[in-house]
């Protein structure tokens, strides 16, 4: 299929880049060289691909040297982990990006921070019946989760493709005037996890999907018909944890999944560029 790179709005990739670097900071608790044999356990949220996966790898070729043990927990959605951290059930977790994060750390008064950027898992826009956006019809379905920071990502993409025009941070798929959405394109808004479920359903005709549930699915974002372009993207994922931290082996996993080794894993687990390093 036809793919269209597009690059996320300027603007609203200076705001995020100013914001993601307002938030980062190092892990609390932070206690330089850990005993190996006396391993620091970590529990950590993710979602099944690629988060978990990644930590697989730390755990099983860097974590025992650095003197940590990671424990994974997987979740399928995107409430539940902001959850469990919260609650202290899990020491971090790893699965959001850092606009996602700043809305549930706005929207629930989570007392959370974040680090770097790990990766970023390209937004792609996928059809079952078209193999390029210029093929959606006048009134044609689009599919697209119901999370604001997402669906904001995903009405710029239709813009880039062609499909949407002059959408701005507070457009959602309830207020799209017929100025913006001159095809009268129909909005499906549904739970995230959910969207690429729609992909396959004979009323829709694209469907807006986050990348892990790309991956998920079994599909490749170079089978897309339009995919955001990873420069000047502010959608990076990183580890977050509670304000009130003290485990010094999350400072340790948040140092580890940033190193060189991880890069180059995530280079040969997706060459296709579904995850990005960076």
């Amino acid at each position: 299929m036809r793919k269209i790179l597009t690059a996320v709005a300027a603007s609203l990739a200076t705001v995020m880049a100013m914001t993601a670097c307002g938030s980062n900071a190092a892990a609390p608790g932070a206690a330089g060289t850990l005993d190996p044999a006396n391993p620091t356990k970590v529990v950590v949220g993710a979602s099944p691909v690629p988060h978990a996966k990644i930590l697989e790898f730390v755990r099983d070729n860097l974590a025992k040297d650095a003197g940590i043990e990671i424990e994974i927990k997987e979740f399928d959605d995107y409430v539940l982990p902001n959850e469990a951290l919260s609650s202290g059930d899990l020491d971090a977790n790893y699965f959001q990006h850092v606009p996602y994060f700043d809305n549930q750390v706005a929207e629930k008064g989570y007392e959370f921070e974040h680090g770097a950027g790990i990766h970023i898992e390209p937004f792609a826009l996928f059809s079952d019946k078209h193999t390029s956006p210029d093929q959606v019809p006048d009134g044609g379905v689009v599919a697209l989760t119901n999370d604001p920071s997402n669906q904001y990502r995903g009405l710029k993409l239709l813009e880039s493709a062609g499909l949407l025009q002059d959408i701005t941070e507070d457009t959602t798929a309830l207020t799209v005037t017929d100025a913006q959405n001159p095809k009268g394109l129909k909005f499906e808004e549904t739970q995230p996890e959910v969207v690429v479920q729609l992909l396959s359903d004979p009323k829709v005709d694209v469907a807006l999907i986050n990348g892990n549930f790309i991956l998920n699915a079994g599909l490749k974002a170079e089978d897309a018909i339009a995919i955001e372009a990873v420069e000047g993207n502010p959608y990076a994922n990183i580890l977050a944890w509670r304000k009130d931290n003290t485990n010094p082996g999350v400072a340790k996993l948040d140092e580890l999944l940033h190193s060189s080794e991880v890069a180059d894993f995530i280079k040969q687990e997706w060459p296709a560029g579904d995850v990005i390093p960076g």
